[in-house]
């Protein structure tokens, strides 16, 4: 639902947290994957920056989602909501990742050194719904931005969350 009457400084409100997300996803996910993986075979465990970079942030998002229903206006406790839904998702999809590697390192006793070919195949496809999640995410939260951008709200928060009285929107 798009709401016509919401002022500019909300509106940069809004995308804030869409924004936080997005730079997670791009800059962690993707590039700082990138470039530690070219370490992994040295350091394997290096590989555990990305995730745990990913769970600080997103756990902050969902911290300041919270707070946002005492701080923020109605526009933008909406998008801190949305934002924070996709980050408990997330993180849900983080951990059911690191619940695959870890099997896999449990089934060689713990020592990378004994995984074989075999393994790291089923590691990436372990990681596989992750990345593609990542991407997904990314085109989500850029709509999002956009939303936030021209006073849009998700129709499932305005029923979760109705507007003020003072607020109208069109369909």
């Amino acid at each position: 639902m798009i709401f016509d009457n919401i002022p500019e400084q909300q509106h940069k409100q809004a995308r804030h947290p869409h924004e936080f997300f997005l730079i997670n996803l791009i800059t962690n996910h993707i590039l700082v994957f990138i470039g530690v993986l070219g370490m992994a075979k040295q350091e394997p465990w290096a590989l555990l920056i990305v995730p745990v970079v990913s769970v600080v942030i997103m756990t902050y998002l969902i911290w300041r989602a919270a707070l946002s229903r005492k701080r923020d206006p109605w526009f933008v406790f909406c998008h801190w909501q949305l934002c924070a839904r996709r980050s408990r998702f997330f993180i849900g999809m983080i951990i059911l990742m690191g619940m695959g590697v870890a099997a896999i390192l449990a089934s060689v006793g713990g020592n990378v050194a004994d995984l074989r070919p075999g393994h790291y195949a089923i590691g990436g496809m372990v990681m596989l719904p992750t990345l593609f999640t990542v991407l997904v995410l990314i085109l989500m939260e850029s709509d999002a931005v956009h939303k936030a951008n021209t006073g849009d709200v998700p129709e499932w928060l305005v029923k979760k969350f109705p507007p003020p009285k003072e607020m109208s929107g069109n369909g």
